[in-house]
């Protein structure tokens, strides 16, 4: 399937299926997006942890990941899981603009390691930062009680609606430790209440620009 790289309007770049009429991140801001849901209200709620473990869902072009490696420098360890079922190309990585765009040329090296890491293994990215890449799909997650916190950023309800189903949100609900958090950029009633149903209780806060309100999920036990 044709794949396209474009920029979004904070400078940043994404990804476009033009089949699917779907990007990977917001043509609104592809960091700003990222920012906004996954860092500001997912990581910094646990700013005062000596350690921290994070599942992604959709591992995508590596920015949440670059950007909480970012974030966590010389602060808490991170044990960092990202499942992608269809992983990107080298030639399309190396077209993302995120190391620039974020001023983090020093860390152009760790970028790199992200993504030329073997899947399936755990990687040592820098002394504090530990990366396993998982190529599945989503349904077949299977964890117990591991994460800290879940970055949820699937492709977008109408494309694929069967990953915002119970059914997911129960094996999100079974993987995450107790009073555990799950971040997303969406807000669609249907989701929401599979959230709920599944045990989450739900906060509806405002969303990254271009988005009225995104959700964020705890584990109630």
């Amino acid at each position: 399937m044709k794949r396209e790289i474009i920029i979004t309007d904070d400078g940043s770049t994404t990804i476009r299926i033009p089949d699917w009429d779907e990007n990977y991140h917001s043509t609104h801001g592809a960091i700003q997006e990222a920012k906004h849901v996954f860092i500001k209200n997912g990581l910094d709620l646990f700013q005062n942890q000596d350690s921290i473990s994070i599942l992604e869902i959709g591992f995508g072009t590596g920015l949440n990941a670059f950007i909480t490696f970012l974030e966590t420098i010389n602060k808490e360890k991170v044990n960092y899981v990202g499942v992608e079922a269809y992983p990107i190309s080298s030639e399309e990585i190396a077209q993302m603009n995120y190391v620039s765009e974020l001023k983090a040329e020093k860390y152009q090296v760790i970028f790199d390691r992200i993504h030329s890491c073997d899947w399936e293994i755990q990687q040592t990215i820098n002394e504090n930062f530990f990366l396993t890449k998982r190529n599945q799909f989503f349904q077949d997650i299977e964890d117990k009680n591991q994460y800290d916190l879940i970055y949820f950023d699937a492709f977008g309800f109408p494309l694929q609606p069967e990953l915002w189903s119970e059914i997911i949100f129960k094996k999100m609900y079974d993987a995450l430790l107790p009073k555990g958090t799950l971040v997303t950029y969406a807000c669609r009633s249907s989701i929401k209440n599979a959230m709920l149903s599944v045990g989450f209780s739900i906060e509806k806060l405002p969303g990254a620009p271009g988005k009225r309100e995104m959700l964020r999920a705890t584990k109630n036990v």
